[in-house]
């Protein structure tokens, strides 16, 4: 438990410097930052040499949260959270709480309530803010699951690698995608 401690205690402190981070995710492995700051965002889609146009995800910790990144929130919420069987990132448009270079083209932003994963769950409420979430690869390679796959030269490139979770084997598959509709239902991204 200690281990876990520091773990989480060192990837805030990154976090906090404005670094980018590599950790395991309640789905895959990502590089984060915090979603509040356009210079540390800015950093991510460095790394992974993606296009400026493309938007990453944002993972809070919690319901609350999700309202202050969201400019208009699902009014069932609440029940799509408890209904989810597997980890899902919301399409909304985005607050003007977030770092502006993460929103996508058309002003939307993907948010996913961490509900799993412990470890997420406690860096994002240390924090305080949303933790950018992205696969942790250069763009076009294939997303890691496990952390043996990350790119080498990612690992070298980031600020702090997470030690939590390095020798987990365990596949997990990306977040399901939704946009959330005017009228308050659904339309899967990916499935």
């Amino acid at each position: 438990m200690k281990f876990f401690r520091q773990e989480v205690d060192a990837a805030v402190d990154a976090l906090l410097m404005q670094q980018v981070i590599l950790y395991p995710t309640d789905t895959v492995w990502g590089l984060g930052c915090d979603a509040e700051l356009p210079r540390a965002v800015e950093q991510v889609y460095k790394l992974k040499n993606r296009p400026a146009e493309k938007a990453c995800i944002v993972l809070v910790a919690d319901e609350q949260m999700f309202a202050r990144y969201a400019e208009v929130v699902p009014p069932n919420l609440s029940e799509l959270l408890a209904r989810q069987e597997r980890p899902t990132t919301y399409v909304v448009p985005g607050s003007r709480q977030l770092a502006q270079n993460l929103l996508a083209p058309d002003g939307t932003i993907g948010l996913r309530v961490v509900q799993q994963d412990e470890f997420c769950r406690l860096v994002i409420r240390r924090l305080g803010h949303g933790l950018v979430s992205t696969s942790a690869n250069i763009s076009g390679e294939p997303t890691p699951t496990v952390f043996s796959e990350v790119n080498p030269e990612l690992v070298r490139k980031v600020d702090y690698v997470v030690n939590w979770r390095q020798d987990d084997e365990t596949r997990s598959a990306p977040s399901r995608v939704v946009r959330v509709l005017p009228d308050g239902g659904l339309e899967v991204l990916r499935g």
